[in-house]
């Protein structure tokens, strides 16, 4: 193994690790199909070592092809690197951005990755709070970005992609069958807890508000424990959750946006980038593993979409 590796080919390879599939990562590093199919015998064959697991359609590694993810990491980030400490006009500085945190949880890790890796000296400061307060940090000057749930304050964001709004209980428990519904939603301002509660008083179905969160962490464990139902987007859903549909007796929900807002005066490269990583980002994530769904025939027929610029009385247990 006297010849180099070829990090055009562990580009690739990496891609589909991340994307889970020959067919986006061949989007995502502007090749067709066949071409990466071939790129991956071609690595294969010089390690003497298979890297996936033929299996269907599904991506998963082979022990080899774990080892290999980190190397490969490894060597395009210094790849990166190198190029970046000789580019006279590589992007320095820091970006604040905030995200509520169940978007921190799904879509970071991706944003991290495509940025971090284009921008190595560019500083990320990351705030996760809620949409009222991003939009209060964002007006004052305290934030560049952030990426929220749009509000008639955020009139001037930009909604960047729409996912389907479900109730959801656990799939594991029956809550969902209880005479008064049981709820896990956000605060008074949250825009799903809003039209969830306004949903449900329109076909008159009797529910309580049990415990009330804006952090994720607290809604999904309560959903997951049985011990009640919630209003989540797509992005959300965990396995181990069930999509309440119109079968259950639950009326269907607007999709939920989700939009990049900017702070004034922020017209920057180093924040254009990020703006620019956040739309692609979002563009091209991956589907989050599957939770079960109602019936086929009740099943929601709407997609997420994926956008190019353009009560009853109450008793609070939760924090």
């Amino acid at each position: 193994m006297a010849n180099p590796l070829d990090l055009d080919q562990l580009r690739t390879f990496v891609a589909i690790v991340d994307t889970g599939s020959f067919t986006r990562a061949a989007e995502e590093v502007f090749k067709t199909q066949s071409a990466v199919s071939m790129q991956v015998r071609r690595l294969e064959e010089r390690l003497g070592t298979e890297l996936f697991e033929r299996s269907g359609r599904a991506v998963k590694l082979t022990d080899a092809g774990s080892r290999l993810l980190a190397y490969a990491r490894r060597m395009l980030a210094l790849s990166q690197e190198t190029l970046s400490a000789f580019d006279e006009e590589t992007i320095e500085g820091h970006v604040r951005i905030g995200l509520p945190d169940d978007y921190a949880e799904r879509f970071l890790p991706e944003i991290m990755a495509r940025f971090v890796r284009s921008n190595p000296r560019v500083e990320l400061q990351i705030a996760c709070e809620t949409t009222s307060s991003l939009i209060e940090h964002i007006d004052k000057g305290h934030l560049d970005v952030a990426l929220v749930c749009p509000t008639k304050s955020s009139a001037w964001s930009e909604i960047v992609r729409r996912e389907p709004l479900h109730f959801v209980t656990s799939a594991s428990h029956s809550v969902h069958e209880e005479p008064v519904l049981p709820l896990a939603i956000g605060r008074q301002d949250c825009a799903w807890r809003r039209q969830g509660i306004e949903a449900l008083d329109g076909i008159g179905r009797a529910h309580r508000v049990l415990f009330t969160s804006w952090s994720a962490q607290i809604v999904t464990s309560a959903v997951l424990a049985g011990l009640a139902v919630s209003v989540l987007p797509e992005c959300a859903l965990r396995p181990g959750m069930r999509v309440l549909g119109e079968a259950d007796g639950f009326p269907r929900l607007e999709d939920a946006e989700i939009a990049v807002m900017r702070g004034r005066n922020t017209n920057t490269p180093v924040i254009s980038a990020l703006v620019e990583h956040i739309r692609e980002s979002l563009q091209n994530l991956a589907p989050v593993a599957a939770p079960i769904r109602p019936r086929l025939a009740e099943t929601r027929t709407t997609r997420p979409s994926l956008l190019r610029p353009a009560a009853g009385p109450q008793r609070l247990v939760g924090v």
